[in-house]
C-alpha cells in the first residue's frame, strides 16, 4: 500500500474510533435504569469475550496469557486496570447523570494533561508552545472554580485517571488489545462477583432494548480500541492527535443538542480557553514535525 493509501485508511480507522468514542453517551443513556457500577461491571464482563475472540483471530491469545507469568508486567497492567475502570466509572456516571457536558471537558484537557505527565513522571523537556497550553488549561479550570465555587471534579477525574493510564501503559510493553485482555480479565471476578451479587445488575430487569444494549458493551468497548491502534500504526502522531479532538467535540454535541444540557457564557470561556491552548501546543507540532521531515529529506 502507497504512503497516501495508509494514510487515508489510518485517518479513516481514526475517525471512526473517535466518534465511536465521541456518540458513546448515547449508547449508554440507553442502558437506563441500570446503574452505573452496574454498567461498570458489564462492560469489563462482557470484553472478555470479544477480546479473546479477536486475540485468537490473530493468533495471540496464547501470548496474551503468557503475560500472566511475569510479575512485573501483572503489577504494573493491574494500575493500569485500576486507572481505566475508574475511568469508565467516573464517564459512565457522568453521562447518566446529566455531567456529559463536563465529560467532554476532560477530554480535551487530556492532550494538555499529557505534556504535564511528560514533564513530571518521564522527565521530558516541555516547550513554550506547550506551557503556554497547560497555562490555558489551568486557567480555564480556575475560571469554572470561581464561578462554581468548586472544581469540576468529572473533568479532572476523567482527565487524571486517563493520563495516568496512558502513562502506565506507556511504561510496560504489552500491545493494546493484549493490554485490554489482561485489564478486563483483572477486573472480571471482582464484575462477575459484583454482578451476582447485583440479581446480575439490572439484566433481563428493564426490558429487551436495555438488555441487548447491556450484552453489546463489550463489543462497544473492544471496537474502537481496535481501530485506534490500527489508526497509531497508519498514521503519524501529529495528524493522529487532530483526529483524536473529534471524539471531544462529538462529546459535547451529543451532551448540548441531544442532551439538552446547558452550556452557559462561563462554560463556553472555560471551553474557548482550552481550545486556545490546544490550537497553540497542535501549531507547534506540526512545525516541529515538518522541521524534522525537512531536516530527514536533506539527510538522504
Amino acid at each position: 500500500m502507497t504512503d497516501a493509501g495508509q494514510a487515508k485508511k489510518g485517518t479513516l480507522y481514526g475517525i471512526a474510533a473517535n466518534l465511536i468514542w465521541g456518540l458513546a453517551a448515547l449508547y449508554w443513556i440507553e442502558t437506563q435504569p441500570v446503574d452505573a457500577r452496574d454498567l461498570l461491571a458489564h462492560r469489563a464482563f462482557w470484553s472478555i469475550p470479544v477480546v479473546s475472540l479477536v486475540l485468537l483471530w490473530l493468533g495471540k491469545l496464547r501470548d496474551a496469557s503468557l503475560l500472566f507469568t511475569r510479575p512485573k508486567i501483572v503489577a504494573i497492567m493491574s494500575l493500569a486496570a485500576v486507572c481505566s475502570g475508574s475511568n469508565w466509572l467516573i464517564f459512565l456516571w457522568a453521562v447518566t447523570h446529566e455531567r456529559a457536558t463536563e465529560a467532554s471537558l476532560g477530554y480535551f484537557l487530556l492532550p494538555l494533561f499529557n505534556v504535564v505527565v511528560g514533564l513530571t513522571l518521564f522527565r521530558e523537556r516541555i516547550v513554550t508552545a506547550q506551557a503556554v497550553g497547560v497555562l490555558f488549561a489551568v486557567t480555564a479550570v480556575a475560571v469554572q472554580i470561581a464561578y462554581f465555587g468548586g472544581l469540576p471534579l468529572v473533568a479532572l477525574g476523567l482527565v487524571t485517571s486517563f493520563g495516568l493510564y496512558g502513562a502506565i501503559r506507556k511504561a510496560v510493553p504489552v500491545g493494546a488489545t493484549e493490554g485490554l485482555f489482561m485489564e478486563t480479565l483483572m477486573m472480571m471476578p471482582f464484575a462477575a462477583a459484583w454482578l451476582l451479587m447485583r440479581d446480575w445488575g439490572g439484566l433481563g430487569q428493564h426490558g429487551l432494548k436495555v438488555d441487548l444494549f447491556l450484552l453489546g458493551a463489550g463489543v462497544y468497548t473492544v471496537v474502537p480500541l481496535i481501530a485506534y491502534v490500527a489508526a497509531s500504526r497508519l498514521l503519524p502522531l501529529t495528524a493522529l492527535g487532530l483526529v483524536f479532538y473529534l471524539g471531544p467535540t462529538a462529546q459535547l454535541l451529543v451532551a448540548t443538542l441531544a442532551f439538552g444540557e446547558p452550556f452557559d457564557a462561563i462554560q463556553g470561556m472555560a471551553f474557548g480557553l482550552v481550545w486556545i491552548g490546544l490550537a497553540v501546543v497542535t501549531v507547534d507540532g506540526f512545525h516541529r514535525a515538518r522541521k524534522v521531515d525537512r531536516l530527514r529529506a536533506n539527510d538522504v
